[in-house]
């Protein structure tokens, strides 16, 4: 989705893939194929350019101080992306800076969790995503599996609180290295299984205050740990009326997808500006709402017959606008998203809702 905005800017992208005819190398002509834990093949694909940057946060930490003593420019630095890769690194450093985050602490034994306190989340430290290393325990018992999980894989756990939210939200922001920043519109994001299937923005009903707090705190991060590119921050909106930080993102992120049709500059164009250190783009909404649906892989049957989607949704929706990636189809995977936008809520979202579902392959063949 960074290849559509670098084209238009005349911007060239070298690509390294973790496989032969994945959904980047479909449309980056310069890829080369690697493991991104090799730090003679980054050397490699790294060589030449101008600037490096990143479409997830697992790059090895060591590989990138390498880079950098290498005299190459990765944006964001080591030094800020360790926070977005180290959930306990992050939690230090947060704290350090009065940024309201959920009760935590790093746990060596159930013992320690009991010290802390059932309920609670248990964390991987480091390679969680999309709901994957995260446990939610209730008493001893639930604590086997994260902590077998820890002895394999040698990631210490992160012990958080429960808390009690009445939703999620993301504050999304963009920085450069010269320090100017942009601050897009808080959203209110729907989770499953850790997976996100949709975002709504602007957030409905969001007061204004606690938004400009939200904005302000992504902002805040953005600096401080001298951010480049995109800034995601998760964060839960309690029900007594606070917000607390849940997770980072340094990197074009989910619960931005919305911006492609529903802002004046998308995310992925703002993070090539700002890696590039170029002015950045304006974050404003172009319409009212914008309600992003995530198409996820559906039944076993629906296996490459995604495409089949088309004729309906695009012909019941003119305003749709509908992102695929390429992806294998599998049950449960992201493989696109759809995004609707409008000056009635309701309707974005019935639109939206109805054609990822049909998409997915849960409405049937039947038209309407």
């Amino acid at each position: 989705m960074m290849a559509e905005p670098a084209a238009a800017l005349g911007i060239p992208l070298r690509l390294l893939a973790e496989a032969e005819g994945v959904s980047a190398a479909q449309v980056i002509p310069d890829t080369l194929v690697g493991d991104y834990t090799d730090l003679e093949m980054l050397r490699k694909v790294t060589s030449g350019a101008h600037v490096v940057t990143f479409d997830h946060e697992h790059v090895p930490t060591e590989h990138l101080h390498a880079l950098h003593a290498d005299g190459v420019a990765t944006r964001p630095g080591p030094e800020a992306l360790v926070h977005a890769q180290d959930k306990a690194v992050m939690r230090t450093r947060l704290a350090q800076l009065g940024v309201p985050c959920p009760r935590n602490a790093v746990v060596g034994s159930v013992a320690d969790v009991e010290d802390f306190g059932f309920p609670c989340v248990l964390k991987t430290t480091r390679g969680g995503y999309d709901g994957k290393g995260v446990w939610f325990v209730g008493g001893p018992a639930d604590c086997a599996e994260p902590f077998e999980a820890a002895a394999r894989t040698g990631v210490p756990l992160l012990a958080e609180e429960r808390v009690d939210f009445r939703r999620e939200l993301s504050a999304l922001v963009a920085r450069s290295p010269s320090g100017q920043a942009a601050a897009y519109p808080v959203v209110a994001s729907l989770q499953q299984d850790g997976i996100c299937l949709e975002v709504v923005a602007p957030a409905p009903d969001l007061d204004p205050g606690l938004a400009t707090q939200a904005q302000q705190v992504a902002l805040t991060i953005a600096k401080e740990l001298d951010v480049t590119g995109v800034l995601a921050v998760e964060l839960f909106e309690t029900t007594d009326g606070r917000i607390l930080v849940n997770e980072l993102a340094m990197r074009p992120h989910n619960t931005g997808h919305w911006t492609q049709d529903g802002a004046v500059t998308s995310q992925f164009e703002n993070h090539l500006r700002a890696v590039l250190d170029l002015p950045l783009g304006s974050p404003s909404p172009r319409v009212r709402w914008t309600v992003m649906v995530n198409i996820l892989g559906g039944p076993d049957e629906q296996v490459g017959r995604l495409y089949d989607g088309y004729p309906h949704a695009l012909a019941r929706d003119p305003h749709l606008r509908v992102h695929l990636y390429g992806k294998e189809l599998r049950p449960g995977r992201k493989v696109g998203h759809v995004n609707a936008y409008g000056d009635d809520l309701e309707d974005c979202l019935e639109r939206a809702r109805h054609a990822a579902a049909w998409f997915r392959g849960d409405l049937g063949n039947e038209s309407e």
